[in-house]
């Protein structure tokens, strides 16, 4: 037998070099947002000059005034808009997508098959956006509405109710099904108490990748959204950049396309569009590992 104290030390050895790997993985994510953080603060020019650099080598906060002096307004009202775009949507996805994946995760359900193979052929092909936007303009009517944010292409899509299935059927073990047909509970009882209750990994984390398809979508607001009180905030930031950008063409040897921030403005915007994101994260991390220590059939 191996003597225990070798044993000791090959995994003490083996955590040293776990945890290396871990802080290694944590600084290839941390990194670029310092990066990112630092860039925003740097005064443009300076930025322009030297390039990028963890520490702002010439700290200015000037992108952030620019960009809030004459925008605040606007910006708090896109962020409105964005959060009510993903509350709604992702809840909505998360009400209909399982309710689509559960019936083909069903050994008993006979049309599974066909009905899984037309889910996984939208996985494949579509009809373009030429046809998405004649249907949800002409036939849907969600121009200029806050529906036009929260339906076309992010709603759900086949991936998801992939996921959903893959997870009912092989999570969830036929036996709490009959145990529960068997004490009287009716189909839409076991939906609801006993396969949502098991599945809540699938849940968040699904709900997480949705939500920031939501918060980071702009390509609806483009294609369906002309109404600025509409724009989400994405869109918005897009819009300023534009701006921006059309202003230093007009006036390139100006003193007005000197004074822009260029560079720092673009960090800026990126900061103020993923800080709500980072605070809201742990809790769906939170609820992520609640319910992963949910259990069902014990082997």
């Amino acid at each position: 037998m191996e003597d225990s104290s070798v044993k000791g030390v090959r995994e003490k050895r083996f955590q040293v070099l776990i945890n290396i790997i871990l802080i290694i993985l944590t600084l290839m994510a941390v990194l670029p947002f310092i990066l990112l953080l630092a860039s925003s603060l740097t005064e443009d020019g300076t930025l322009a000059r030297f390039g990028y650099n963890f520490w702002p080598r010439k700290f200015s906060a000037y992108a952030y005034t620019y960009l809030f002096s004459s925008n605040a307004g606007r910006i708090m009202r896109s962020y409105g808009i964005t959060i009510v775009v993903t509350v709604i949507g992702t809840a909505i996805s998360l009400l209909i997508g399982p309710m689509l994946a559960y019936p083909l995760s069903r050994r008993d359900y006979k049309r599974a098959k066909i009905i899984t193979f037309l889910v996984f052929f939208t996985m494949l092909f579509n009809g373009g956006i030429v046809p998405s936007y004649i249907m949800w303009t002409q036939t849907f009517h969600v121009k200029n509405t806050i529906w036009a944010l929260i339906f076309p292409t992010l709603l759900f899509n086949g991936f998801f109710i992939i996921l959903y299935k893959n997870n009912f059927a092989t999570n969830i073990h036929p036996a709490l099904i009959e145990a529960a047909k068997i004490d009287g509970a009716g189909e839409w009882y076991i939906y609801f108490k006993v396969i949502l209750p098991l599945s809540l990994p699938i849940l968040a984390t699904i709900g997480l990748m949705v939500g920031l398809g939501y918060w980071n979508d702009w390509a609806n607001g483009l294609y369906y959204i002309t109404d600025e009180k509409l724009y989400s905030l994405q869109q918005l930031l897009k819009s300023i950049i534009d701006n921006i950008k059309n202003i230093q063409t007009i006036s390139q040897a100006g003193a007005a396309a000197a004074k822009l921030p260029g560079t720092s403005i673009r960090m800026a915007m990126a900061v103020v569009g993923v800080i709500p994101v980072m605070i809201l994260y742990p809790f769906f991390q939170k609820a992520f590992i609640a319910g992963i220590s949910l259990g069902g059939v014990k082997e």
